[in-house]
């Protein structure tokens, strides 16, 4: 019993998806049409990347790139944005989540080890921020993009050029907070660690990176990375395909069923498409809030197809709440781990930089939307 109330918990978003998955199909028997719920390019392409960054991360490689281009600054302003925009970064290349188990520990690193812990709250905040906002500009940034971008066919340009003017914004206030709240003191990071990439692997996973991105952006048919990839890995580092988010796989299928069966009942399908008609981006925002930006991304697409809309809302969704993102609660989970006790005052300072950034930016995409 333990051991099943500790999986729930450590799996908490893809139980509740199984489980409303499961009530669904009471409302509708399962048929021949239950196929059709679910997206396997997008399924295909998010295991590809998860995959090869499992195998990259297995390597150090992004600690590797992080810590070279950290150890260059001289400054605790440069360090903290060096860090945040790391994050920023990484989350457009190898998604929010893993942007931040990848560099969450680099910033406790700086900042433990040159005394500067008094700013870790605020980076760790400004890291989480980063990496939900920073993924918005590439379909293959956020795990929702990638569905989205997917189930509507959108094209790379529309896709950039929706995604673009939120994308500027908060790149533009997350470093103007980073320069009012972070001192300029000096800084001085020993690390004399001999960092070393093995030159075949890290090629070889970089090439299986880029082919990856090919089949997101429909270059290479999807099914060839079931082949190709699983296979390439498993002869060079099984291991990394045990570390698979197999989970977030397991929380997109429970969520297709449960969104498909949704929008077979009429008037389940006609409440929520009439709120979600009368203004998607707000509709969007809320649902973000309350059960986070994937699920959200999965059922609103059923009933809308102001699809410019969604998928700003679903983006900048993930700030606000501490489920509005699951890349949040893993934020929460390292600051907690490092610095026990303080968890109330993080929730506070959190939620007032989340909330500040939500506000600003769908107020701003509202006028631009509306």
């Amino acid at each position: 019993m333990k051991k099943a109330v500790g999986f729930v918990k450590s799996n908490l978003v893809m139980s509740i998806a199984v489980f409303l998955a499961v009530v669904t199909l009471f409302l509708v028997p399962i048929d021949k049409e239950y196929i059709n719920y679910f997206d396997f390019k997008t399924l295909t392409c998010l295991f590809c990347t998860l995959a090869v960054i499992c195998a990259l991360k297995n390597i150090g490689f992004f600690a590797f790139v992080a810590k070279k281009i950290v150890l260059s600054c001289r400054t605790l302003r440069l360090a903290v944005i060096a860090l945040v925009y790391i994050t920023f970064i990484g989350s457009m290349i190898i998604a929010n989540d893993m942007a931040l188990i990848t560099f969450l520990p680099l910033g406790y690193f700086v900042l433990s080890s040159t005394s500067n812990k008094k700013a870790m709250a605020f980076t760790f905040i400004m890291q989480n921020i980063a990496a939900n906002l920073g993924g918005m500009l590439t379909p293959f940034g956020n795990p929702q993009n990638l569905y989205l971008y997917s189930y509507f066919n959108i094209s790379n340009a529309e896709f950039v050029s929706i995604m673009f003017l939120p994308f500027i914004i908060s790149i533009a206030v997350i470093t103007l907070l980073c320069v009012i709240f972070v001192k300029n003191d000096g800084l001085k990071l020993h690390d004399d660690t001999d960092y070393k990439l093995p030159p075949l692997r890290t090629f070889l996973y970089i090439v299986l990176f880029a082919f990856s991105i090919f089949i997101v952006f429909r270059v290479i048919p999807y099914y060839w990375g079931l082949i190709v990839v699983p296979l390439a890995i498993f002869i060079m580092d099984k291991s990394a395909l045990k570390k698979v988010d197999y989970s977030l796989l397991i929380t997109f299928c429970a969520f297709f069923i449960f969104a498909g069966n949704l929008a077979r009942v009429d008037a389940i399908h006609d409440f929520i498409g009439s709120l979600i008609n009368k203004n998607t981006l707000i509709c969007g925002v809320l649902s973000c809030q309350v059960i986070s930006n994937v699920p959200s991304a999965i059922l609103l697409s059923k009933f809308t197809e102001n699809y410019p809309a969604l998928l700003v809302a679903v983006n900048i969704g993930g700030t606000g709440t501490l489920i509005a993102s699951l890349a949040s609660l893993i934020t929460f989970r390292e600051y907690n781990k490092n610095e026990p006790g303080k968890a109330l005052r993080y929730v506070g300072l959190f939620s007032a930089y989340n909330f500040t950034m939500l506000i600003l930016l769908t107020v701003i995409m509202y006028f631009v939307l509306y």
